[in-house]
């Protein structure tokens, strides 16, 4: 049965077209000019023909159909064509019945007759169905599973599971305003951005498609057509970890308060120097955890971050010592952080970073009480590279501490800058400010002196701490540098500030403020596989 309508509808489509081409061509070849000129004016826009003369009998015709229609062609669309052409060649046969076998009123008849035919293949149905209809199943559950389901799904950040109708569909109406308006999935580059290997921006096809699907009451479809959901470790977007390590304690937050930030040292207990692929960590009260940044001390290492710190933040102390807490904050080497919107840590292929056996790890934790105590025990996990590692990665910062940003001022610049001392290779960026951060820039200056942009944030979002990672590293050849460029708006137009009137200065909590430029890069000229053979 399914069979024969669709040979039926196949059919049906033939038909329509070729009586909608034969009526074209005798509109084209019978009528004037003229005629045609006020056919196009009285059929209300719903077809245009456009009659060009190429020297002989045959004629060019070009059909204009309204955007709608020559999106979906349906039968709603092609009735009122019908309707309009039909009424125009019942007032001409009625005008011209007087001469009675004219050719006129010959030529009208017969156009009237593919009118009928056509009249009738789409009363027969053959377009009832429209357009094949969106559905979650077959069309919308793919770009779930696909862009969204890493964060929307059970026991992540998001707010919602996306995995199933059920979940999904009371969300409709907010899914369709959150994409359409590029909201989600949460991507802060500017589209000529378009080198990250996880840009996370929907397609035009996808945002329609979830759009359609919204619009058309958001309709489940047959089971059937379900793709298979994404598997993932429960608790894990890295996959499941080679080893994981928890701070040694519970920490209690209070209900309320400014808590500086506080340092917890844990061995590894690597017997082994181990290279890392990846790394995710994972608060156990995301309400209460700011951010996490782990660094890693290796043996013999000195640290100043195995004590609570006792954070200045002052204006008079940050302005003799900011420079020194920004030092203090990345003492031995990053491994991974946490914040809002941060990806877990992965690593290009045959690059890494390497623990050292008997390392340490440093857990920096920023605590914002919400008005009611709360227990955290923050921990990470680390995926151990299953092949040979070519190149370290290590993690600079273009940072500038020293600034100071005027009360009310919308659009304070602050830079900064870091030199390339031998050939390095970028890996990944990730901008950072706070509560008052506008915009940031990172551009990559040459010997030469030419200079490429290789990420533009124009609308930053501190609740978004996103990570940028190269489809491929980009190369900065020893004397070039990597210069950011910041601005903050310190005005009452910025809904977040927190206070307008205020100097602001470097410091660590967030009515403070920072500008980090954060990036991980590889050396070009290292080859450690063939130093090993070496040896």
């Amino acid at each position: 049965m399914a069979a024969s309508n669709k040979r039926a509808s196949q059919w049906g489509l033939q038909s329509v077209f070729s009586l909608v081409c034969r009526l074209r061509l005798f509109v084209a070849t019978e009528l004037p000019p003229s005629t045609t000129r006020r056919f196009n004016k009285g059929c209300n826009g719903g077809l245009a023909l456009d009659v060009l003369d190429c020297g002989s009998k045959c004629c060019l015709v070009h059909t204009r159909l309204p955007a709608q229609a020559g999106r979906e062609f349906s039968q709603k669309t092609l009735c009122s064509l019908v309707s309009d052409l039909r009424l125009w060649f019942n007032r001409k046969i009625i005008k011209n019945k007087s001469s009675a076998g004219g050719p006129m009123r010959n030529r009208l008849l017969i156009a009237t007759g593919l009118l009928i035919g056509l009249g009738a293949v789409l009363s027969a149905g053959v377009f009832a169905s429209g357009p094949a209809k969106v559905t979650f199943t077959k069309d919308v559950a793919p770009i779930f599973y696909q862009r969204c389901a890493e964060c929307h799904r059970t026991g992540e950040i998001a707010p919602m599971s996306l995995i199933t109708y059920e979940a999904a569909r009371p969300w409709a109406k907010s899914i369709k305003e959150k994409v359409v308006n590029r909201i989600m999935p949460p991507w802060l580059a500017t589209p000529e951005s378009a080198h990250f290997e996880n840009d996370r921006r929907l397609s035009q096809k996808e945002i329609d498609t979830i759009s359609a699907w919204v619009d058309a009451g958001a309709p489940k479809g047959d089971d059937k057509d379900i793709p298979s959901p994404p598997k993932f470790e429960t608790g894990w977007i890295i996959g499941k970890p080679d080893a994981v390590i928890s701070l040694d304690q519970d920490i209690d937050v209070p209900a309320d308060g400014v808590i500086p930030y506080k340092y917890f040292t844990i061995p590894t207990n690597f017997k082994e120097d181990r290279w890392i692929q990846a790394a995710e960590i994972r608060p156990t009260n995301r309400t209460v955890v700011h951010h996490v940044i782990v660094n890693v001390v290796e043996p013999g290492a000195k640290s100043e971050m195995g004590q609570e710190s006792s954070q200045r933040s002052s204006p008079a102390s940050n302005q003799a010592n900011n420079q020194n807490d920004a030092r203090n904050e990345t003492r031995g080497f990053k491994l991974c952080g946490f914040a809002p919107g941060e990806p877990p840590k992965v690593f290009p292929k045959g690059t890494g970073k390497l623990i050292k056996a008997g390392s340490n790890l440093v857990f920096q934790m920023h605590y914002t009480p919400n008005g009611t105590a709360a227990k955290d025990r923050s921990y990470i996990g680390l995926v151990f590279a299953k092949g040979p590692i070519e190149k370290k990665v290590l993690t600079g910062t273009a940072i500038n501490a020293r600034f100071a940003i005027p009360p009310g001022n919308g659009n304070y610049e602050v830079t900064s800058t870091w030199a390339a001392k031998e050939d390095v290779r970028i890996v990944d960026l990730m901008p950072h400010m706070h509560l008052r951060g506008k915009d940031f820039k990172y551009t990559v200056v040459y010997p030469d002196g030419r200079s490429q942009v290789i990420l533009d944030v124009p609308r930053y979002d501190f609740n978004w701490q996103l990570l940028y990672r190269l489809k491929e590293p980009i190369l900065i050849p020893k004397g070039g540098r990597l210069d950011c460029i910041a601005h903050f708006d310190n005005s009452s137009a910025n809904k977040y500030n927190p206070d307008p009137a205020k100097e602001v200065r470097w410091g660590p909590q967030t009515w403070e403020e920072m500008m980090i430029g954060w990036f991980d890069y590889i050396l070009d000229n290292e080859h450690l596989t063939r130093e090993t053979a070496k040896k």
